[in-house]
């Protein structure tokens, strides 16, 4: 199973930005980035193109949108297909981020559609899942986590190679604060996931992929990867700059 080191850039980066970061990376990390590791780039829908031409050739790199809509075509304002994103190069996308969450206030239910649906459509998925400081101050740590998995996974079919479904555990009071979940915290929640992938996907749950994700840099990434069920990142912020996302990517 390769380690998966994933950058979000969210809503940063023109094309040129884009394309710069991309090539700084690629020059870092180009015949240093060992057999069980994997990079993916998830980048604004503008500058997918770009770095995509940027990324093509380059073995252990993929392309990823940080979104889609569960839908082929249509009167869908705003929105992007599946094949839309294939078109310029995507092999992965994003689904259930917080900030799409919490923010733009898409629902467990849509979130497990655009996964389901992104699955369908040849789209490896990265399914983002997570509890806020009030929902842990509550002890609601795991209750969060069940109901996100079971809406988020509900309609994945059972014949999905397990490589394709990807999960990143990022709690939201550590997405950009600087606050990072504790070694016992990151253990204790990726421990659940995983009993829960088992219960859902029992042959398969081993080999599908979890991530961990809230204010991850240079300094702490090798820690944390080390970790029991940690089998990657989703890094926002630290994976802006070419040279600190390339300390990641090879730590």
């Amino acid at each position: 199973m390769k380690k998966l080191m994933a950058a979000n850039w969210k809503m940063y980066k023109t094309r040129a930005e884009a394309k710069a970061t991309a090539e700084e990376l690629v020059s870092r990390i180009k015949g240093k980035l060992p057999e069980d590791r994997e990079v993916v780039i998830a980048a604004p829908y503008t500058a997918l193109a770009t770095v995509g031409a940027v990324l093509e050739g380059n073995a252990g790199c993929s392309l990823s949108a940080e979104n889609l809509y569960p839908a082929e075509q249509g009167a869908f304002t705003g929105e992007i297909s599946p094949a839309m994103l294939k078109d310029v190069g995507c092999t992965y996308a994003l689904a259930g981020h917080s900030e799409r969450r919490s923010i733009i206030g898409e629902t467990d239910e849509l979130v497990g559609e655009k996964v389901a649906f992104g699955l369908a459509n040849g789209l490896s998925m990265i399914l983002c899942i997570g509890e806020t400081i009030d929902e842990r101050k509550a002890g609601e740590v795991q209750k969060v986590i069940d109901r996100q998995l079971e809406a988020g996974l509900k309609d994945v079919p059972a014949d999905f190679v397990p490589e394709t479904v990807v999960v990143a555990y990022e709690p939201v009071w550590a997405i950009g604060t600087g606050e990072v979940a504790g070694e016992d915290e990151i253990v204790e929640a990726h421990g659940f996931v995983r009993k829960k992938l088992e219960n859902i996907f029992p042959e398969k749950a081993s080999e599908i992929r979890i991530l961990y994700g809230g204010s991850v840099k240079p300094g702490n990434c090798a820690q944390i990867i080390a970790l029991d069920n940690v089998d990657g990142v989703l890094v926002g912020g630290a994976s802006l700059e070419g040279e600190s996302f390339s300390q990641i990517a090879l730590a």
